[in-house]
């Protein structure tokens, strides 16, 4: 399944004007869960773009015709006891709010954010949309579980020349999703691209970051390997993120390396809290610059992180024709411990310690 625009009927949608934000919430047109799975391919197709079009917004505006939007992505996860939780949303709220006002838009409140999260999973799951926690998932550690990814974004007010957004609407949307690596393959490659510039808004999880980032993953996928990384703009030196994923170096020291934030690594909320368990476990964490030398040649494990990827193991990157293999090419003990341990308390098989679950009965 992955992603897919299979959105769920009901969706948030707020608007700044008159100097306030208003809100709503929309129901599309729906059949029950089963009836809509009962329907052909072509009958499907048809109602699905119905479900994900709403006629009274501007089509011609500053997000279409210049990328100026911001977005978010979270989960709510299926627990055993049959409720569902969300993963720390308080941090997309913040980060939300952070986005926006760096695109110099009206900022979203915080406490908004995470009610409107939660209660258009709540009204969707009354309709009999919503996914439930299967016992096979612990298996595999969670790697091919389900979840409903929450995407809150923005959608600038009608506009045709270049200019910020004064009045923009927030949308909020559910949708299944499952694991967001489909490939065997699980090597990375070094792109040629550049991701972000300085003074720019790589630290923004702005719409507009992740044309390029599109461009290179498919760069990539089609040479062969799984994700691509990218390097700083200045230097071409320093390793800095994934194609939408930060990055972490288990190194040969026992050390845990992360490129360090700055205005152009986005600050990935997976990533601050693998940052904490590992701590937690009593490893050694350093954010500072990586050199793609050093990555390569005194890295023990490695792997990428975020909402949609999890943990995922990388076993080798490939720079300028060099390549090195990780752990022998298979998924490392320490990298498979954070793994475990975050998607443990994601599915509930874990204490949450931390109150990062926030359920939805």
């Amino acid at each position: 399944m992955a992603f897919a625009l299979n959105t769920y009927p009901v969706s948030y949608r707020s608007r700044f004007t008159g100097g306030k934000w208003t809100e709503e919430y929309l129901e599309k047109p729906h059949k029950t869960p089963d009836e809509e799975a009962a329907m052909s391919a072509e009958e499907r197709g048809k109602y699905e773009a119905a479900r994900n079009c709403y006629d009274d917004m501007p089509v011609v505006n500053y997000t279409s015709q210049y990328g100026l939007a911001c977005f978010e992505g979270l989960k709510a996860l299926p627990q055993k006891d049959g409720s569902l939780a969300i993963f720390r949303p308080d941090q997309n709220a913040a980060r939300f709010y952070r986005s926006m006002k760096g695109l110099f838009m009206p900022t979203f409140p915080e406490e908004t954010f995470v009610k409107a999260c939660i209660e258009v999973i709540k009204r969707n799951a009354q309709l009999g949309f919503r996914l439930h926690y299967k016992s096979e998932w612990e298996k595999d550690s969670f790697i091919t579980a389900d979840s409903i990814y929450i995407r809150p974004f923005t959608i600038a007010e009608g506009g045709i020349g270049v200019n910020i957004s004064r009045e923009p609407y927030v949308m909020i949307i559910n949708t299944p999703v499952s694991a967001y690596f489909s490939s065997a393959s699980s090597d990375a490659v070094v792109t040629e691209r550049i991701r972000a510039t300085p003074n720019g808004t790589g630290w923004i999880k702005a719409c507009s970051n992740y044309a390029l980032a599109a461009l290179a993953k498919h760069e990539a996928v089609q040479a062969g390997y799984m994700e691509c990384v990218f390097l700083d703009a200045t230097h071409r030196k320093y390793v800095e993120e994934g194609s939408s994923c930060n990055i972490f170096f288990y190194q040969k020291s026992g050390e845990l390396v992360t490129p360090e934030l700055g205005d152009t690594i986005l600050p990935g909320i997976t990533r601050a809290s693998i940052i904490e368990l590992a701590r937690d476990k009593g490893i050694k964490v350093i954010e500072r610059k990586i050199a793609i030398e050093e990555a390569m040649g005194e890295t023990k494990e490695c792997f990428v992180c975020g909402t949609a990827v999890g943990a995922t193991p990388i076993s080798s990157l490939t720079w300028e024709g060099k390549k090195a293999v990780f752990n022998d090419g298979k998924d490392g003990e320490f990298t498979t411990e954070i793994r475990n341990t975050i998607k443990g308390i994601q599915y509930g098989t874990l204490p949450d310690t931390k109150n990062w679950m926030v359920k939805i009965n």
